[in-house]
C-alpha cells in the first residue's frame, strides 16, 4: 500500500506560524499577527538599511545599526513565543519605540520617521490582546508620548541630512506606515474571517442550518417546533458487543467512525437530518427543521443504501456485520435539549416506534410502520406483510418489510 504524500506547508504559513506551536487557537492567531509584524520589520528595516548605506554608509553608520538592531530583534520574535506567549511582542515594542526615538534624535523631524509610532496604537492590542486592556491602553500612552516628543524635541537631527533626501525619507515612512497598517489590519480580519469560518463549520456539524440562523437572531428564545409529518429512522448492528470484543477497542473505534461516516454521506445525499448516534446506533429524520413532502422516501432510499455502506465498512474490516433498520412516520416535535453541550433532538410516538420497530426487526431488513408505508410512493418499492408485531409499550401492531421492486421481482 502507497502511503500518501505528505501535505507540504506553505512557506508563507510556515513563517507565521514559527513559535506558535503548543498554544491555543486564539493565542496562536495572536501570534501570527507578531510573526507578520516581525516579518514586515525585517524587510522595511533592511530596505531602510541598505539605502543609508548607497547615501553614506560612515554618515549614517549609526542610523545603520538601530537598522540592523532592529532585524535581529525581529528574527528572535518566532524563538520569544517558545519561552512566553507575550515575550516577542514585547521585544517589538520595547526595542521599536527607543530605536524609532532614536533615529529621529539623529535624522530630525522632517524624516517623518515618528510617524512609525503611530502602529504600535494597533500593534499593543496584537502583542496584549483584549484580556490586557490596561497595559495595551499604556503602550498606546507611550508611543503617543513618543510621537510628540521626537516632534518637539528634534527639529532637526544630529546627522545632517539634505533636502531631497529628507522628502525621500518622509516618503518612506509614510509609505511604510499606511502598508504595515494596511497589511496588518487585512491579515487580521483574515484571521478573524477563518475562525468564524471554522465556528461555522462547526456549527453546521452539530445543528441544522435554520435552527442555527434562529438561534443567532434570537438566542435567548428556546426552540421547539411541531411537524405533523415527518420521518424517523433508527439502525443498531445486531450482536455488536461480540464484534466489539473481537475486534478490540482502537479498531471498533475505526469501523465505526468510517461506517457512521458513510451514513452521514448519505445523510447529506438524500437531505436527510442526522439527529445522533448512540455507540453503534444511528437516528435520522427526514420533514424537519425544513417540511418536504417525499419524508418517508428520502430515509427508505437512505437505508437501502446504509446496508451497502456497511457491507464496504465490514469488507474492509474483515468481519460481518448485520444490521437492523426501523422507519416510522408521523407527527413529532423538535427542538433544543439543554443549555450546556445542548443538541437538536426530536421526541413523540413515531420516534419511540422507529426505535422500536428497529430492535423487534429482522437483520438486514427495514420494518416500516402502517403510517411509514403509506407515506412511501409505491413507483419504487413494494411492502412484505409481517403480520401482527408484538411492539413492546405500544401492544400488537402490524408492520411491513421494506421490499425494493427490483428485489422483489428476482423473488418471483
Amino acid at each position: 500500500m502507497i502511503a500518501p504524500k505528505q501535505r507540504r506547508t506553505h512557506p508563507l504559513r510556515w513563517l507565521l506560524d514559527l513559535g506558535t506551536a503548543g498554544y491555543t487557537p486564539n493565542q496562536r492567531r495572536r501570534l501570527n499577527i507578531i510573526n507578520a509584524t516581525a516579518a514586515l520589520i525585517v524587510v522595511s528595516s533592511a530596505s531602510y538599511a541598505a539605502s543609508y548605506s548607497m547615501r553614506d554608509a560612515y554618515a549614517f553608520r549609526w542610523v545603520i545599526a538601530i537598522n540592523l538592531g532592529l532585524i535581529v530583534m525581529a528574527l528572535l520574535v518566532p524563538l520569544a513565543h517558545r519561552m512566553n506567549d507575550l515575550l516577542g511582542g514585547m521585544m517589538i515594542i520595547l526595542t521599536e519605540i527607543p530605536a524609532l526615538f532614536g533615529l529621529v534624535a539623529m535624522l530630525g523631524r522632517d524624516t517623518g520617521i515618528q510617524l512609525n509610532l503611530i502602529i504600535g496604537a494597533s500593534a499593543a492590542f496584537f502583542v496584549f490582546g483584549g484580556t490586557r486592556p490596561i497595559v495595551g491602553i499604556l503602550t498606546v500612552i507611550a508611543c503617543f508620548a513618543a510621537h510628540l516628543a521626537a516632534w518637539f524635541w528634534f527639529p532637526s537631527g544630529m546627522v545632517p541630512v539634505d533636502h531631497t533626501f529628507l522628502v525621500q525619507l518622509y516618503i518612506g515612512s509614510a509609505v511604510n506606515v499606511f502598508a504595515l497598517t494596511a497589511a496588518l489590519t487585512f491579515y487580521s480580519f483574515r484571521l478573524v474571517e477563518r475562525a468564524e469560518a471554522q465556528t461555522e463549520a462547526l456549527l453546521d456539524n452539530i445543528l441544522p442550518g435554520a435552527i442555527i440562523a434562529r438561534l443567532r437572531e434570537h438566542p435567548e428564545q428556546s426552540i421547539a417546533d411541531a411537524f405533523e409529518h415527518a420521518s424517523i429512522l433508527f439502525s443498531d448492528i445486531q450482536s455488536f458487543v461480540p464484534l466489539s470484543k473481537s475486534l478490540g477497542a482502537s479498531r471498533t473505534v475505526a469501523l465505526l467512525n468510517e461506517m457512521m461516516r458513510r451514513f452521514d454521506a448519505l445523510a447529506t445525499k438524500h437531505g436527510v437530518e442526522k439527529i445522533k448516534t448512540i455507540g453503534d446506533a444511528y437516528m435520522a429524520v427526514a420533514g424537519l427543521p425544513e417540511p418536504v413532502d417525499d419524508h418517508a422516501d428520502r430515509l427508505a432510499r437512505m437505508g437501502l443504501e446504509m446496508f451497502a455502506a456497511k457491507n464496504e465498512v465490514a469488507a474492509h474490516f474483515g468481519v460481518t456485520i448485520r444490521m437492523r433498520i426501523g422507519i416510522a412516520s408521523g407527527p413529532v416535535m423538535a427542538g433544543i435539549i439543554g443549555t450546556h453541550k445542548f443538541s437538536y433532538d426530536v421526541w413523540g410516538d413515531a420516534v419511540n416506534l422507529a426505535a422500536r420497530l428497529e430492535s423487534s426487526g429482522e437483520a438486514e431488513r427495514i420494518q416500516v410502520s402502517a403510517d411509514a408505508k403509506a407515506a412511501m410512493s409505491s413507483a419504487w418499492c413494494a411492502f412484505e406483510s409481517r403480520g401482527l408485531v408484538e411492539i413492546k409499550g405500544l401492544g400488537p401492531l402490524e408492520t411491513w418489510f421494506l421490499v425494493p421492486h427490483a428485489k422483489a421481482a428476482a423473488a418471483e
